[in-house]
């Protein structure tokens, strides 16, 4: 029957650590071929590769990635007792490591990752970036999972899966003002100026293509690339602004904005990026089943 033996699991996380065989040997006082048996013994007790060879350095495997998540656990474990000893208990806690496009909605964020938001024993980490960026962090299992309001293809050597998660409207909201006449669209966007996301957005595509198919050539008063920014645009600006309605949320529910208009045929789309993962995080098992049954 095979046993995990600890000494060989300290020294994997040595190696993993300093992602060098060489250090590694160094800071625990071993011949470098000797920590490399060490470490084929903890392979062969594991039935998996936990690193693997790339331009000469050494990186961990989705294999690896998981062993290291545990021998932490392990070890913060053995500083617990300790801990409990001298009086000073402590509580470990899973990590669920979350990437987010810089110019995706924060309601969305927050009311997606809500399940597990504040619970003690589940630590957020939440990375943004460009959807490259955090595409190469989810393939390096540096992330669990990828929010974007971009469909991905799926990569045959990957392996991505892009799930959807919501679809919200897409509305020109501005601020109410009385003695004022109701807004008409698609007339008024010739001189009433608007705020719009940049030409990176799916939403500004289909806008701009609506405004093309109507002949009208609205007066654009900024384009803005980030969703934050466009929120607290909209509520500065004298005109309207293009958005999907969940940024704006808590500012149409106090009445600080009013939507003007909405499209019918414009979405705002909201997906899960998540690799192909024998071992995936139990904590994201959790909130892709929420998100199912809350139909969205």
């Amino acid at each position: 029957m095979a046993f995990l033996n600890y000494h060989h699991l300290r020294y994997f996380r040595a190696i993993a650590l300093s992602s060098s065989l060489t250090k590694a040997a160094k800071q625990l006082g071993l011949s470098q071929s000797a920590l490399s048996v060490q470490l084929r013994h903890l392979e062969e007790s594991l039935g998996q590769a936990l690193f693997e060879r790339q331009h000469k350095a050494l990186v961990l495997t989705e294999a690896g990635r998981i062993a290291l998540q545990y021998a932490d656990t392990i070890f913060q474990s053995g500083e617990e007792l300790m801990d409990v000893l001298k009086n000073q208990a402590s509580r470990s806690r899973s990590i669920l490591r979350v990437g987010a496009v810089a110019n995706l909605s924060r309601n969305f964020q927050l009311r997606f990752l809500q399940p597990v938001i504040g619970k003690d024993d589940v630590e957020l980490i939440i990375h943004s970036g460009t959807l490259r960026e955090l595409l190469s962090q989810l393939q390096a299992h540096t992330l669990d999972v990828v929010l974007t309001n971009t469909a991905i293809r799926r990569d045959t050597e990957v392996g991505w899966h892009c799930h959807l998660l919501d679809e919200q409207p897409v509305s020109l909201v501005g601020q109410k003002r009385r003695g004022k006449r109701s807004f008409q669209f698609p007339h008024d966007l010739r001189t009433v100026p608007i705020v719009l996301p940049s030409l990176e957005s799916s939403i500004r595509s289909a806008f701009d293509l609506r405004m093309d198919q109507l002949g009208i050539r609205p007066m654009i008063a900024a384009e803005v690339d980030d969703m934050a920014m466009l929120r607290l645009m909209a509520r500065e600006s004298l005109g309207v602004t293009l958005v999907p309605s969940v940024v704006v949320k808590d500012e149409l529910e106090r009445g600080e904005l009013v939507e003007k208009y909405r499209f019918s045929d414009i979405k705002e789309t909201f997906y899960a990026i998540t690799p192909s993962r024998r071992f995936p995080n139990p904590i994201l098992r959790i909130l892709m089943a929420s998100r199912g049954r809350s139909g969205k």
